[in-house]
C-alpha cells in the first residue's frame, strides 16, 4: 500500500514512478520509463487507416497546466473500449520523433502516479542516454498487475498463458484494452494466424481449443506410451515405448511414412525430455502426457490479442479463458506438469529452427520464472 490514501499501485512500475515522483527524483522516474512501455491514445479509426501515422496531438497537462502528450504506463491502461486504442511507444522513440519543444510529456495524467517531464532537446538528449543504458523495455520478467485477476476460475486461464507473457514482458493477469498494442496486435493475428476477421478467429480459436496444431505423430507417441505406463505401473524404457508405438500403427495398417514419423517422435520426445530433465524443468523418472499445454497456453494469448484487435469483446475473452482453464485442468494434474509440458512441446516445435538454442533456453527461462519466482501464479493459485 503506497501513499496516504491507501492507493495500491498496480505494478512495480507505477510503485517506483510514485516514489520517484514523492522524492522528486527525475533520474529514477527517467530510469523506470526507458524500462516500460508506454501507450499513446489514438483513435481506432486513424489507426485503421492505411499508411496513415496518427501526430501526436497534445492535451493539457492536468500537473503543470502546459501542453502535454499523453502517455500510459501497462498498469494505468484505460480500459476497453471499441473505438479508442493504444499505440506502444518508448521513450527513445518519443524523443526522436518529438514535435514541438513546448509541449512536456504527461505520463498517467489524473492518476496518483502522475508525472510530467520536460521535453526541450536537452532533456530528450537525456531520455535517449538512458534509454541506451537501460536497454529499453523488458521482456523475459514476470509481472502481476494488482487490480487485475488473482483468484478464480478467470486468474487460472489466464496463468494458463503466462509462458508467452513472461516472454513478451506483459502482465500476465491483465485482459484489456491492448496486448502488445493495437497495431502489433492485428499484425500478429494476421501475419502468425493468418486471422483478419471476427469469423476466422473464432474458427482458429475452436483448433486451439481442441489443440489441433500440436503434432499428431508426436500426440499418438505420449498417448501410447501414457497407456503403456498405466498398464505396467512403471514408465516404461524408450525400447518397450517404441515397440508399443510401432504395435499399434501395425494394427492401424498405417503406412511407411506414419511409422517412421511416430518412431521419429519417440526418439525427439525421449531427447527432449532427457535434456529437460538435466535443467530441472523435469523431476528423475518423469514425462509428459500430452503437448496440449502449447496450444492452450497460446490460446490465452490469442484471445488477448483478438480482444486488443476489437475482434473479440471483454465478456467474450473471458468465457474463452475461462475455458481455457478448465481444458488444462483436464489435461493436467498440476501447475509443474502444465509448464513441463508447455517447456517440451515448445523446444519440440522449435527442434528444426536455426534458433532451436535460442528457443530452447527461452523455454527453460520461462518455466524456471513460473516454477520458482514467489510472485508467480503457478505458486499462488490453487490448480484445482
Amino acid at each position: 500500500m503506497t501513499g496516504a490514501t491507501g492507493w495500491v499501485p498496480p505494478t512495480e512500475t507505477e510503485r517506483l514512478l510514485y516514489e520517484a515522483r514523492m522524492r522528486d527524483d527525475w533520474e529514477t522516474e527517467l530510469t523506470v520509463l526507458s524500462r516500460t512501455r508506454l501507450y499513446l491514445p489514438i483513435a481506432r479509426l486513424h489507426a485503421d487507416t492505411p499508411g496513415f501515422t496518427a501526430p501526436l496531438v497534445p492535451g493539457k497537462d492536468p500537473l503543470s497546466g502546459k501542453p502535454a502528450i499523453h502517455v500510459f504506463t501497462p498498469g494505468m491502461l484505460p480500459p476497453w473500449h471499441p473505438e479508442w486504442v493504444h499505440r506502444y511507444v518508448t521513450l527513445t522513440e518519443l524523443a526522436e520523433s518529438w514535435p514541438n519543444d513546448k509541449w512536456r510529456l504527461s505520463v498517467n495524467p489524473g492518476t496518483p502516479c502522475a508525472t510530467s517531464l520536460e521535453a526541450k532537446p536537452v532533456y530528450r538528449e537525456a531520455w535517449q542516454e538512458i534509454g541506451a543504458e537501460t536497454g529499453g523495455p523488458r521482456r523475459g520478467v514476470l509481472i502481476t498487475h494488482l487490480g487485475g485477476p488473482l483468484h478464480g476460475a478467470l486468474a487460472h486461464g489466464l496463468a494458463c498463458g503466462a509462458h508467452l507473457s513472461v516472454h513478451n514482458g506483459v502482465p500476465w493477469n491483465q485482459l484489456g484494452t491492448t496486448y502488445f498494442d493495437y497495431a502489433g496486435d492485428v499484425s500478429q493475428l494476421r501475419g502468425t494466424w493468418h486471422v483478419t476477421n471476427r469469423a476466422q478467429y473464432h474458427d482458429k480459436l475452436t483448433d486451439l481449443f481442441e489443440a489441433r496444431f500440436v503434432d499428431r505423430h508426436q500426440e499418438f507417441a505420449l498417448r501410447a506410451r501414457s497407456g503403456l505406463a498405466q498398464r505396467l505401473g512403471r514408465v516404461p524404457s524408450r525400447e518397450e515405448w517404441l515397440d508399443t508405438v510401432t504395435q499399434a500403427l501395425a494394427l492401424r495398417k498405417a503406412g511407411d511414412d506414419t511409422s517412421a514419423r511416430a518412431r521419429e517422435a519417440v526418439e525427439l520426445t525421449a531427447r527432449c525430455e532427457e535434456r529437460l530433465r538435466s535443467d530441472g524443468v523435469l523431476g528423475p523418472g518423469q514425462h509428459v502426457d500430452s503437448l496440449a499445454a502449447f496450444d492452450y497456453g497460446r490460446a490465452v494469448a490469442f484471445v488477448r490479442l483478438g480482444l486488443g484487435s476489437r475482434l473479440s469483446d471483454p465478456y467474450a475473452a473471458e468465457q474463452a479463458v475461462v475455458r481455457v482453464g478448465g481444458l488444462c485442468r483436464e489435461t493436467y494434474p498440476s501447475w509443474e506438469a502444465f509448464s513441463a509440458a508447455y517447456a517440451l512441446a515448445r523446444v519440440i516445435a522449435y527442434d528444426d529452427a536455426d534458433d532451436a538454442e535460442l528457443k530452447y533456453q527461452e523455454s527453460v527461462a520461462q518455466h524456471r520464472v513460473l516454477a520458482q519466482d514467489p510472485a508467480s501464479p503457478y505458486r499462488n493459485l490453487p490448480w484445482s
